[in-house]
């Protein structure tokens, strides 16, 4: 096993091959942010609305420090587990999949898996990435719980439950979860495409990093990502709060405005009641 020290050596070095990488094909990227006032107050998970609880431990089959690969307790630092069939086609930034890994570190991955820890946000990654939250998250501690995979029909949930931070700290404990639905996916009023819930979030400073990141990237430097992010305080914004998006990864207003067509039938049938009235009067 490798010193605590070598260990943290370890995850600089590999931090730096991915920070160069980024820079290197970033020079024509598009990077937008999404507002905070965006975030919707929760109190619970979308699995508590919905029922049927959070699904099964993920069982790591990859992965950077410490992975933990093929150890059933899920317990890793840096791994992944892939690749995992949608059981549906998911489009995102123009590209359709049928499989994605699931990444220790707060998100999940197209084309390969990513042990990145370090959050310099989705854009730091080299392969496309759905981040609810892009940090160092560390879960060989005893006292942490682990990251969990629930697929239902046309919808994937990914749930870390109480996670812990690197190097094996269990003081703080985040817990957060990410929804991803099919192409064929019927959406509520007030839902997206993709979905984001967090609860309790007291963790954003790691042995390596103190910003995390939340939002979305495409591999090439293209992004869109959530106001704040790797700056400090993320975790006290996103605490308790939740938000839905789009297919092209635009907020979902929770509360829209009916269109100006719907608003002239409203008023159609209102004054068709009121006539209706007058004659039984």
């Amino acid at each position: 096993m490798l010193s605590q020290q070598t260990s943290i050596g370890t995850k600089w070095l590999a931090t730096s091959a991915v920070a160069l990488l980024a820079c290197a094909g970033s020079a024509q990227a598009a990077v937008t942010t999404f507002a905070q006032s965006a975030l919707q107050p929760t109190s619970v998970l979308y699995t508590d609305i919905i029922g049927g609880g959070i699904g099964d431990v993920v069982v790591m089959t990859g992965g950077g420090n410490a992975n933990g690969a093929g150890n059933p307790s899920g317990r890793n630092d840096d791994g992944f587990s892939g690749p995992i069939n949608f059981g549906f086609d998911f489009t995102f930034f123009g590209a359709t999949y049928s499989s994605f890994y699931a990444n220790n570190n707060g998100n999940i991955s197209f084309g390969g898996g990513n042990s990145a820890y370090i959050p310099t946000g989705p854009t730091g990654a080299s392969i496309p990435t759905i981040s609810a939250w892009f940090g160092d998250v560390d879960t060989r501690n005893l006292d942490s719980g682990v990251l969990h995979l629930r697929q239902d029909a046309n919808q994937t949930i990914l749930t870390w439950l109480n996670v812990g931070y690197y190097n094996g700290a269990a003081d703080k404990l985040n817990t957060f979860q990410m929804i991803v639905r099919g192409n064929d996916y019927a959406i509520p009023e007030g839902e997206g495409a993709i979905g984001f819930f967090w609860l309790a979030m007291p963790w954003e400073v790691t042995n390596t990093s103190t910003t995390a990141a939340v939002g979305f990237g495409d591999g090439a430097g293209n992004a869109v990502v959530l106001e704040g992010s790797n700056e400090p305080g993320l975790n006290t914004v996103v605490a308790f709060k939740k938000t839905w998006f789009t297919t092209d990864l635009d907020p979902v207003d929770p509360n829209p405005v009916p269109e100006p067509g719907t608003l002239a039938l409203l008023g159609l049938g209102l004054a068709g009641l009121l006539a209706g009235r007058r004659k039984l009067s």
